[in-house]
């Protein structure tokens, strides 16, 4: 479960997103809204990367703002386009990763095998598709014990086999408590992905459809 009550986020003077009040039970939920409407805003901000006024509770009592180390350790986040140092390997980056987050329940052989990433995660990043990349950070985002995994965007330049993996793998860690906020223009396939609901962000607030 996730609740929001009472936040704000402004740029400078201007408000961006508003979110009085809002409880999520744990799920899987699409969240749709046009460019630029706070999608990613929105993520950034539950996944601890961007400060706030109010207050985003996880779990029935971890406050992102009062507990933030325990609160970033339970939940992952998987960028649309994913940038990471070129030197590092892939491998070297879910070392990063496991340090900072524990070891979970699925073993990193079989993620990689999962989303087809596990040929070339002993090379440097700098030399990977974006395709590779994509592969790379939903690994990541699988990683530890979250209570929720935001994916901004998870769709783009992936496969469909891939796309098929991916949403195994949701429904596979949903099943085990896992909850997950989904932004895509894309639609998710409604036979590949059991949804608990829809929310929307327009006119700098988000609701429940």
């Amino acid at each position: 479960m996730i609740s929001f009550n009472q936040v704000e986020k402004y740029y400078g003077d201007t408000l961006a997103l508003s979110i009085p009040q809002l409880t999520l039970e744990a799920g899987i939920y699409w969240i749709q809204g046009e460019n630029g409407a706070g999608k990613t805003t929105c993520l950034k901000m539950l996944a601890g990367l961007l400060p706030f006024k109010g207050q985003v509770l996880l779990d029935d009592h971890i406050d992102s703002r009062k507990a933030p180390i325990a609160y970033r350790k339970k939940v992952n986040y998987a960028v649309a386009e994913p940038l990471y140092p070129e030197f590092l390997t892939g491998h070297e980056l879910i070392q990063l990763y496991l340090d900072t987050k524990g070891p979970g329940p699925y073993a990193v052989e079989e993620l990689a095998r999962t989303l087809g990433a596990g040929s070339y995660l002993q090379t440097p990043v700098g030399t990977y598709s974006s395709g590779m990349l994509k592969k790379l950070s939903l690994l990541l985002a699988f990683l530890g014990n979250p209570s929720l995994i935001l994916l901004d965007e998870p769709l783009i330049t992936l496969d469909v086999a891939t796309v098929a993996a991916m949403y195994g793998l949701i429904s596979r860690m949903h099943a085990t408590g896992v909850s997950f906020m989904i932004t895509t223009h894309q639609a998710l396939s409604e036979e590949g992905l059991l949804l608990t609901g829809t929310l929307q962000v327009a006119h700098k607030t988000m609701v429940r459809l």
